[in-house]
């Protein structure tokens, strides 16, 4: 199959599946509008799905078929459509080809013949035009760089000033960002970067095949000759050209320790506002990968899974740090909540289970470095602001590495103070007591009613499925329901059958609790507690639980609201509110395999 651009000129633009490439002003077009930046789009094309992902680059508008894209912003184009290159002009037609007429080498030919075949030398000689067959790329090929703000110009005549043409050239230029020589000297360097990295790919793929070692450690991997996104369920992985399995892995966490934003503010401002944290980042990286280590960036992306974050626009953001590094890196996205997310360990299992060429991960000599560490405020001098979390530190304690900050890592700090989360799911004893007082009877012979009280997830409705209703208690629960008043008319009901009935909703207030204990009292019946003990950060460790482990019965889900509306309301049940007895339930798991164990005993919120 082969994908091309072609405009009304002839010029066509091959397109390789997955490969990002950059169309702008330049012979590889044939457009010479200054109106278009040399680095006006980013187009990825997708042969599976036989559409072409476009993302805005430059200052000034392109259009898909009439659609307008503003900086920053991505759509996609189906064969047959049209991407105008700036306002509505300079059409490109999208078409894919079962066969390969339409070779590289074709359109190389296609291209010269609509540009300027030579180019004359300061000597006079004529020197052939080098055209590539895929436009030039630079460090800002993805996010170029927020235009300066236009300065107002006199419309005075310019026909016979030459300075004055010159100056609004150039005043052009700045309004792109960069005038046609600085622009020039970033392409250049940028080229000359790309093509280090990729004979550093090529050279570690030779030497593997040649039976060359460079570490013990990776003496039988091949090196990753091409690079390549991978998407599984809410898990994008990067692998990049040069990437070559270890039994060494050296894991980093993305903002905060790798990269920072050059605005200064917390969270980005722009796709492009990032810098690299240290200098002391890229050579320690660099040394790792020497020393038969395999670089790995594990980073979680939320963002994407609320719709704040296009995955096109962050996919080339990681292309673009990889490229200001000059090193392979294997990077892993978790892009919404899940076994994927930090602290839960699912990226370091599918990187130990699937991506890492079958080479078993040795976790002794493994290291995790990220700045999501629990430090709390003033944890350093000038260093004010608390740790927004603990994931990272727990990503680390859940799998069992060694665990650094990224000044004690990159700049030699001494260790900072931290703090763990207090609910610890390790200790959490499957062997406890159930309830208290434990002479108290769960069940009783005559005709009752329970009233639960109790955070969503603490165990309410497993433990009245397992010890209470198979007594023969009918079974009242709001989420089924609809409404407490209907939960109210079904109690009623079974009591008049002569029928004891189990309540499983929170009812944290008196208020709640009140309405079943005047049903059983109307009825001549006694009312009992069973109050859950779970605390908050137990109860959400358990709700993401449930979320994650597969299970025939799916919950309703529970969101952070409705969890601290149960703590704000909440007031403690007594025996004055009319109950005959109250039963503390402890949660204590029980788990049908070892698999949804490992899972349970991991924190999996930082």
């Amino acid at each position: 199959m082969w994908c091309t651009l072609s405009s009304a000129s002839g010029t066509r633009v091959g397109l390789q599946d997955g490969r990002a490439v950059i169309l702008g002003r330049g012979p590889d077009t044939g457009v010479a509008d200054k109106r278009c930046s040399r680095h006006q789009v980013k187009v990825v094309a997708c042969y599976a799905d036989q559409d072409v992902v476009v993302t805005q680059l430059g200052p000034n508008p392109s259009f898909l078929d009439g659609v307008k894209l503003g900086r920053g912003q991505s759509g996609k184009l189906t064969p047959g459509g049209t991407l105008y290159l700036v306002g509505q002009k300079h059409p490109f037609t999208l078409s894919f080809s079962l066969s390969s007429n339409g070779s590289a080498s074709s359109m190389v030919r296609t291209r010269l013949k609509a540009t300027d075949k030579t180019k004359t030398g300061k000597n006079g000689k004529e020197k052939e035009a080098q055209v590539s067959p895929t436009p030039k790329r630079s460090i800002k090929d993805f996010f170029a760089s927020s235009p300066a703000k236009s300065s107002k110009r006199h419309l005075s005549p310019e026909r016979h000033n030459p300075d004055r043409k010159r100056q609004r050239r150039d005043e052009e230029a700045l309004d792109r960002g960069m005038n046609e020589e600085e622009e020039d000297e970033e392409e250049r360097l940028a080229e000359e970067k790309l093509k280090r990295l990729q004979e550093f790919a090529e050279k570690s793929y030779t030497e593997e095949t040649k039976g060359g070692q460079s570490s013990p450690s990776s003496s039988s991997a091949k090196a990753c000759v091409r690079s390549s996104w991978q998407q599984i369920g809410n898990l994008l992985l990067y692998t990049a050209a040069g990437v070559k399995a270890s039994d060494k892995i050296a894991g980093f966490d993305i903002d905060g320790c790798i990269i920072t934003t050059k605005s200064g503010k917390v969270f980005p401002t722009a796709p492009d506002d990032w810098k690299i944290l240290y200098p002391e980042i890229q050579p320690r990286l660099a040394s790792l990968l020497k020393k038969g280590y395999k670089v790995v960036f594990f980073t979680n992306q939320m963002g994407i899974a609320k719709g704040k974050l296009r995955p096109e626009v962050f996919k080339s953001k990681v292309e673009d740090i990889l490229t200001t590094l000059q090193l392979p890196v294997q990077v892993f996205v978790a892009t919404g909540p899940g076994v994927y997310r930090k602290p839960v360990m699912g990226m370091w299992n599918h990187l130990c289970e699937k991506a890492n060429d079958g080479v078993t991960v040795d976790k002794t000599q493994s290291i995790y470095v990220g700045d999501a560490a629990g430090r709390p405020e003033n944890w350093a001098p000038g260093k004010k602001k608390k740790d927004f979390s603990c994931s990272d530190r727990l990503f680390a304690l859940n799998i069992g590495l060694q665990f650094h900050t990224p000044e004690e890592y990159f700049l030699g700090w001494k260790s900072a103070p931290y703090s763990l989360p207090q609910f610890d799911p390790r200790k959490l004893d499957s062997t406890a007591r159930l309830y208290d007082p434990p002479s108290a009877s769960l069940t009783c012979s005559e005709t009752e009613v329970i009233v639960a009280v109790g955070y969503p997830a603490s165990g309410k409705s497993t433990f009245f499925h397992t010890h209470i209703i198979p007594k023969g208690y009918v079974y009242v629960n709001r989420d089924t329901l609809g409404s407490w008043q209907a939960c109210v008319s079904a109690c009623e009901r079974a009591l008049r059958e002569g029928r004891s009935v189990a309540v499983d909703n929170t009812n944290p207030d008196l208020e709640s609790r009140k309405r079943y204990v005047d049903v059983a009292k109307a009825a001549g019946v006694s009312c009992r507690c069973f109050h859950f003990s779970a605390s908050l950060e137990q109860a959400k460790h358990n709700n993401r639980f449930r979320e994650m482990v597969p299970s025939d019965s799916k919950h309703a889900k529970v969101n952070d609201m409705v969890f601290h509306s149960y703590k704000k309301h909440f007031v403690a049940p007594a025996l004055s509110e009319g109950f005959s007895e109250i039963l503390q339930i402890h949660f204590v798991p029980d788990f049908k395999d070892s698999q949804s164990e490992t899972l349970f005993r991991q924190f999996s919120e930082g």
